[in-house]
């Protein structure tokens, strides 16, 4: 008698969805990492942004012995967009038009917003444009939202931070 052999090639079904199985998880653990890793990004840009920003109105500060109003007194001014008419805009920068001269040429906005306005106030539980408000002549606020933490600034679940003249802390500004 004689034996039948075959002579099996390529994987079982079993071995193939394994396979997909250990793909897929690396696939999900990289992008989670991923993701992690935009938020500290945006994050440490929103920081650098705010400070950038606090070195500007320092700068004209010392020029003017004031800093710029919001365009309607009282109320933050969203900084950094495109379009606005005032002093803060992302076209405008910070300005001392009667000098000629120019702190910042272009206001930086949050890097997560791209839509309409938004500027963050005290009650902002996601991210917004940073809000820009003169309190007195030798008095600002400057409000942004992180997502994540910064050194000590911000929260592992978001929130704001509020950046003065004296420096930046946690929490909304008062």
């Amino acid at each position: 008698m004689k034996k039948l052999t075959t002579n099996k090639k390529g994987f079982t079904l079993v071995e193939l969805l394994v396979v997909i199985a250990i793909i897929g998880l690396l696939s999900t653990i990289a992008i989670v990492a991923l993701n992690s890793a935009r938020e500290k990004a945006r994050d440490a840009k929103r920081v650098a942004d705010v400070k950038q920003i606090q070195t500007a109105l320092e700068l004209l500060f010392n020029d003017t012995q004031a800093y710029p109003a919001e365009a309607v007194d009282g109320t933050p001014d969203p900084l950094g967009i495109s379009g606005s008419t005032d002093t803060l805009s992302e076209t405008n920068g910070f300005a001392d038009t009667a000098a000629g001269e120019v702190y910042m040429g272009s206001v930086p906005r949050d890097p997560s917003e791209t839509g309409a306005a938004s500027a963050c106030t005290g009650a902002s539980t996601a991210t917004c444009d940073y809000a820009y408000e003169q309190l007195t002549a030798t008095t600002y606020n400057i409000e942004a939202y992180l997502e994540g933490t910064v050194g000590n600034l911000g929260a592992s679940s978001g929130s704001l931070i509020c950046a003065t003249q004296d420096g930046i802390a946690n929490g909304a500004c008062p």
